[in-house]
């Protein structure tokens, strides 16, 4: 006969019928395309209030653990799908994660998008051969950020309070106050966070989406100049949408173009968003062979 801690060991083992729902469809996904799938799902709509509590629902240097655990034992030479549903994060987190990912699965990556995937899970996507996105699909701009304020923002502040002092030195009273916020650094730290953001996209852009394209060097140039400028994107949180991504350049696979792969895209998505609301995760990396990595708070 089994013992109590036994018994409460087994029971705790048991995948609930969140767990089971959301694994079969991330089977049925995996089995349709013949390829690994492997879905990054942060609760950053679903808990916003706890954010408030300091819960890291971005990307961050912890998820490496996560990838770890779900590469595990996948057939590598099948490629990945990568689903993502993300608000951002940590840049040198995802730099690590995206060369992580790549020198196991090489550049056949395929990003999905079945809903959002903003700042630096844009910046993954577009390290990715192509991304799969619906109508309801967005991503959106990669200007870093510092706490609130963007990098791009803040340089753009500064050449206006120097061109201004410089017409007409007296308004130097009337911008003492914005610059009394500069710590010495800001700006330099600015400057050096657009130059890694926009160099280590355009380098993923170039050797792998625009890898064979002799005219790679304008279209990645273009798209990184779009995605990377606060001025023409006019907010961090800006959603940018399929048609007009595709008319950036970027290889975007419609998901409306083949129905059954789009129920499947849905469906995963469908059971992880219901996932993390009804449970206490707020982070969930999985593949399609059951292997998970769950976050709670």
């Amino acid at each position: 006969m089994p013992t109590w801690d036994e018994v409460l060991n087994e029971i705790g083992s048991i995948p609930n019928v969140l767990d089971i729902t959301r694994r079969k469809y991330v089977k049925e996904l995996s089995d349709y395309t013949g390829r690994n799938t492997i879905i990054y799902y942060s609760g950053f709509l679903q808990k916003q209030p706890l954010m408030q509590q300091g819960v890291d629902f971005g990307i961050n240097d912890n998820d490496k653990n996560g990838f770890m655990t779900v590469v595990n034992k996948l057939d590598r030479d099948k490629g990945l799908d990568l689903i993502l549903h993300t608000p951002g994060g940590n840049i040198s987190a995802t730099e690590s994660i995206v060369f992580y990912l790549k020198s196991l699965f090489g550049n056949d990556i395929r990003a999905i998008v079945p809903q959002i995937a903003m700042s630096a899970g844009t910046m993954i996507a577009c390290a990715c051969k192509s991304i799969a996105m619906g109508k309801q699909s967005n991503l959106g701009p990669i200007d870093p950020q510092f706490g609130y304020y963007p990098a791009h923002g803040l340089l753009e502040e500064f050449e206006r309070i120097m061109k201004d002092v410089k017409e007409d030195p007296t308004r130097i009273h009337v911008w003492r106050e914005v610059l009394a916020k500069y710590h010495p650094t800001l700006i330099g730290e600015c400057e050096k966070a657009v130059k890694w953001s926009e160099s280590m996209v355009s380098d993923w852009l170039k050797t792998n989406m625009f890898e064979e394209d002799p005219d790679r060097e304008t279209i990645v140039a273009d798209i990184i100049q779009y995605l990377g400028s606060h001025a023409m994107t006019l907010s961090h949180s800006r959603h940018l949408h399929m048609p007009d991504l595709m008319d950036l350049g970027l290889k975007i696979e419609s998901l409306e173009a083949d129905q059954e792969f789009q129920d499947k895209v849905l469906s995963v998505h469908h059971s992880a968003v219901i996932s993390i609301a009804q449970t206490k995760a707020v982070k969930i990396i999985e593949n399609n062979i059951g292997k998970a990595y769950i976050q709670t708070a």
